[in-house]
């Protein structure tokens, strides 16, 4: 069966007509710039409920106190009961209230959760720039405020994945838990 001969043509006046559909940069959309092995290396941060991850560093809450003033206060207010953003502590309902308070204290599971989600995203104008002994002061602050230590309570890569949360159990692992969180 022979084809007839336009048919032959109008793949090639798709080429002609729209190049960049068929040769496409091999290089993507050429937007922004490569990310170096540098900066992969410092976004590939990994904090795990156990702990490993953690990095070296120490810091207590009455250290934590002017981080969570320069850094945090403008937005969570002062000792954390919320102002523009979330509060961390202070909860006035549980969480089977019909409007409950999750802060850190009655909702996170695990302390390491709470250090990893300040590393990489605190403060929302800086995310990452505060080195480890200031992150773990500010963290040491928070679950202070929260009841949970106290102000000179050192945290650090063996003390903070110890702490044991008062939600801990309150979540379902959707996947087994590691082996080192197990009964």
């Amino acid at each position: 069966m022979n084809k007839p001969l336009s048919s032959l043509f109008y793949p090639a006046a798709i080429t002609l007509l729209f190049p960049t559909a068929c040769w496409a940069a091999p290089e993507g959309p050429r937007l922004g710039t490569p990310a170096s092995p540098q900066d992969i290396a410092a976004w590939s941060l990994n904090v795990f409920p156990d702990g490993k991850g953690l990095p070296s560093g120490r810091g207590t809450a009455a250290e934590g106190k002017a981080v969570y003033d320069r850094h945090c206060a403008a937005c969570h207010g002062v000792k954390g009961e919320g102002g523009s953003a979330e509060e961390l502590a202070g909860a006035k309902h549980g969480l089977t209230d019909p409007h409950p308070d999750k802060t850190i204290g009655n909702y996170w599971p695990y302390t390491t959760t709470l250090f990893d989600f300040i590393r990489r995203s605190m403060p929302p104008d800086a995310p990452g720039s505060l080195g480890n002994d200031p992150l773990y002061a500010v963290t040491a602050y928070l679950l202070h405020l929260n009841g949970l230590i106290g102000e000179t309570t050192e945290m650090n890569a063996d003390t903070l994945p110890r702490l044991k949360m008062p939600n801990r159990e309150g979540f379902v692992w959707v996947d087994a838990p590691p082996a080192s969180l197990r009964k």
